[in-house]
């Protein structure tokens, strides 16, 4: 494979005790064939799910198994100082944890502690491993320390179940291993506001009006803009998801918390990408008390609207950018063209959030990116991540366009 980013690149690869390990031959494969050179080392559990013959047959390269190889010149020092990067595939729950607490009782985690390249870990466990608080405590540790993670996916594990822990295919745990040797910073010195997630509106002390947004849409947004260099402000309604690293985080609830802290906020930033899905009604009144069901078979509720947030930007933008979301289930393109006109948009991603793989609560979606001139670009369906890419790639090309400061949407 021509001009590929990991060429000539020396790639330690761990190989933890996971039944996935079998996919890291592939890994294998896609990193030669990108002319990569790569440095299998296995933990002694690995070997219990594939032969070390394996990977030294693709790779080219002895496979280190412990502190005392036969060959002298690979020890986790010589190792982890040729190292342009170490990746992790599959990292187990318990690699994750030893890793996260400085434990270094082989060759893998000793040459982890002495490594100084970037490192990027692609977890692979069952879901009720991922999902412990313990485990997510040292994800969220490893990545305030700079570690990067891949994955991992939510599909069939090797139990049979359904669930979030199965490793991310090779093929995109080796594309991301290409982005961290092209991290473009084209951001540098611009900061940007995301909302992510859903809003909550109260009707009473344990009640609320919501929808089915995980923030993990927005979350993305955030994690690509800081790796390109953007500062990030991320206003954030309930999720479950962890905080990207390096990010200002701000915790809402409602909608006009929400607004609030976007509008405070505003003044500072060069523009803002607004991906939550703040709900558009809330109960006139909050009920003090629990609302009784008693003998009643219906209950009435009056509603309002909520500050329309992207609306009161549009009005005072003047020349930041501006990026809307239009979810709709009919008329897409019609729909999204009339929020862009209305709010004074910049660009506006629709998603038809009836197509299966789109939408929320899932990882992929299905978007277009229409701009100001009402040119369309549709994509394919994509990790959140790689659409996320995609709409600050658009970010930077609106950026680089001649602009004026216009108040045309009146």
């Amino acid at each position: 494979m021509e001009n590929s980013k990991l060429q000539d690149k020396n790639i330690l690869l761990g190989i933890t005790g996971s039944i996935a390990a079998y996919k890291a031959a592939e890994i294998i494969r896609l990193l030669s064939e990108r002319k990569a050179k790569v440095y299998p080392i296995m933990s002694r559990a690995a070997t219990n799910f594939v032969h070390p013959t394996t990977f030294q047959s693709l790779a080219s390269q002895e496979v280190v198994l412990d502190s005392f190889s036969k060959n002298k010149g690979l020890n986790h020092i010589s190792l982890s100082s040729l190292a342009d990067l170490f990746l992790i595939a599959p990292a187990t729950a318990n690699v994750i944890g030893k890793i996260a607490c400085g434990i270094a009782d082989d060759i893998l985690t000793t040459t982890i502690l002495a490594c100084q390249a970037p490192i990027l870990i692609a977890p692979a466990m069952n879901h009720r491993m991922w999902v412990n608080p313990i485990l997510q405590q040292n994800v969220k540790k490893l990545k305030s320390l700079g570690f990067k993670f891949v994955g991992p996916m939510k599909g069939r594990l090797a139990s049979g179940e359904i669930g979030e822990g199965r490793m991310s295919e090779p093929s995109q745990i080796v594309k991301y291993a290409e982005k961290i040797f092209s991290i473009k910073e084209d951001f540098q010195g611009k900061t940007f506001l995301i909302t992510a997630g859903p809003t909550r509106e109260r009707l009473d002390k344990i009640r609320f009006l919501s929808n089915y947004s995980t923030g993990k849409m927005g979350y993305a947004l955030a994690e690509e803009g800081k790796l390109r260099g953007a500062r990030i402000i991320l206003v954030s309604g309930p999720t479950f998801l962890n905080v990207p690293s390096g990010v200002e985080f701000y915790r809402v609830e409602s909608a006009e918390q929400m607004e609030a802290c976007v509008t405070e906020n505003f003044s500072q930033v060069d523009g803002v990408i607004m991906a939550a899905a703040v709900a558009d009604f809330s109960p006139l009144k909050m009920r003090k008390d629990k609302i009784k069901k008693g003998a009643r078979e219906k209950i009435s509720l009056e509603l309002k609207r909520t500050p329309d947030i992207l609306a009161e930007l549009g009005e005072i933008k003047q020349d930041k950018i501006l990026v809307g979301f239009c979810a709709e289930t009919k008329d897409l393109e019609k729909e999204a063209k009339k929020k862009l006109r209305q709010k004074n948009l910049d660009l506006i991603v629709a998603n038809n959030i009836s197509l299966p793989g789109a939408g929320f609560a899932v990882d992929t979606n299905i978007v277009s990116l229409i701009d100001k001139k009402g040119e369309a670009k549709s994509f394919p369906k994509l990790t959140k991540r790689e659409v996320a890419e995609k709409i600050w790639d658009k970010i930077k090309e609106i950026e680089n366009q001649p602009r004026i400061r216009t108040d045309e949407h009146k």
